[in-house]
């Protein structure tokens, strides 16, 4: 463990990375109106564009990972963070529809390489088992705070300087993380140092061979689809359905700001209660709001209660997924592991951002997305029970 003197300035300087990584990048969806109105571009160009970043997001996490464990993660975060201002740079400095696709893959290995997950994982090596759960609810409330404040923000920018301009100054934001990243390498020691190509191969193999974790990898699919498909298109769901752009963009801000406390909550049961029984519930409940929020007629207040409630429930499954990923495989090779059921979220996000553009231009309609949704929901309740909450190979090896 390192020093305690400089582990609470890491967890600080760790939720402001999370903070600013991952802020306007989930809340990017609010610009999808502005622009394929003003541009005329269908709204697959810039599902596409969302649906390949969370991809190549997800892509980069098992291999960020694999650095991180070996090298440690401040290199990882320098690396995201310049990438991604790179990548967002390009989405406003030059408007052609081919270039803002292709956009999405340098924008995801970016935030694949410093966004929130690499950074709980982080935060979660450096602290004891007994407050592994809590840490990773307050790094993922740290992004979910970046998602308030950068909803209402990116409203502003489009309002006052235009949503090229805003997002230039997004990508500008992104060099912020750098100063931040002398704390978190004081702190940020390799956990696999030594480890050859073959070493993780056969941590991966052994994961994959056991129940636990296949679950969890399929589960968190899940959480990706719902969350990439909101994020991208619920903004301009509620401008389709006439209420005004100020409560589209409150909309994913109020999902930000109760996910706070959901986050927090999430990090707290899963100290005290079953992850996977706290899991399945979340799924569960958000299949219902779901349900709730399609068959009412849309009004402020309807958007105002689904946008809190699914708040509650929306990154609320990352410090459990990744405590059990935890709990049941060691530390040892948590970043890469952590990384590849990330990959699967980043999978189901690929789906959910780029179907649901491609659904809407086929029928004008986001309906048969919804219920997907809720199906989709349901089957990760289901998924998640089975899950057995003790040591796999890997991590009584780790404790041998």
């Amino acid at each position: 463990m390192p020093q305690p003197a400089a582990v609470l300035p890491a967890i600080i300087a760790g939720c402001l990375v999370a903070f600013i990584g991952f802020g306007f990048a989930a809340t990017f969806g609010i610009f999808l109106h502005p622009m394929t109105e003003e541009l005329g571009w269908g709204r697959e160009v810039f599902s596409l564009s969302m649906a390949i970043q969370a991809l190549s997001w997800g892509a980069t996490q098992p291999l960020a990972g694999m650095v991180a464990d070996k090298y440690g993660t401040a290199r990882v975060l320098a690396f995201g963070a310049i990438v991604a201002a790179a990548g967002f740079y390009l989405r406003g400095a030059v408007i052609d529809p081919g270039v803002f696709v292709a956009s999405g893959l340098i924008v995801g290995i970016g935030t694949g390489a410093c966004s929130f997950p690499v950074v709980i994982v982080a935060l979660g090596k450096i602290v004891a088992a007994n407050r592994r759960s809590f840490i990773l609810g307050l790094g993922t409330a740290a992004a979910s705070t970046g998602m308030f404040v950068a909803a209402p923000a990116s409203q502003f920018l489009i309002a006052r300087i235009g949503w090229q301009n805003g997002i230039l100054v997004i990508a500008a934001s992104f060099l912020f993380i750098l100063p931040f990243l002398i704390f978190i390498a004081r702190v940020s020691r390799p956990t696999a140092r030594g480890g050859g190509a073959g070493q993780f191969t056969r941590a991966v193999r052994t994961a994959f061979s056991e129940r636990a974790f296949v679950l969890l990898f399929f589960g968190f699919f899940v959480c990706g689809f719902h969350v990439a498909f909101i994020q991208t298109h619920l903004p301009a769901y509620i401008q389709d359905k006439g209420l005004s752009a100020a409560i589209a963009g409150w909309s994913l801000a109020l999902i930000g700001l109760f996910n706070i406390a959901g986050s927090f909550l999430s990090g707290w049961s899963g100290q005290v209660y079953s992850k996977k029984k706290v899991l399945a519930g979340i799924y569960f409940a958000r299949a219902v709001i779901i349900s709730a929020f399609i068959l009412t007629p849309l009004s402020p207040a309807s958007v105002y209660i689904f946008s809190a409630v699914m708040g509650v429930l929306w990154l609320s499954t990352v410090p459990l997924t990744t405590g059990l990923v935890a709990q049941t495989q060691g530390l040892r090779y948590l970043s890469t592991l952590a990384g590849l059921v990330f990959f699967s979220h980043q999978t189901g996000s690929f789906i959910g951002a780029w179907l649901g553009g491609r659904i809407f231009d086929l029928y004008q309609d986001y309906t048969p997305m919804w219920w997907a949704a809720v199906a989709f929901g349901l089957l990760a309740t289901l998924l998640h029970l089975p899950i057995r909450e003790e040591p796999g190979t890997l991590a009584q090896q780790e404790a041998g």
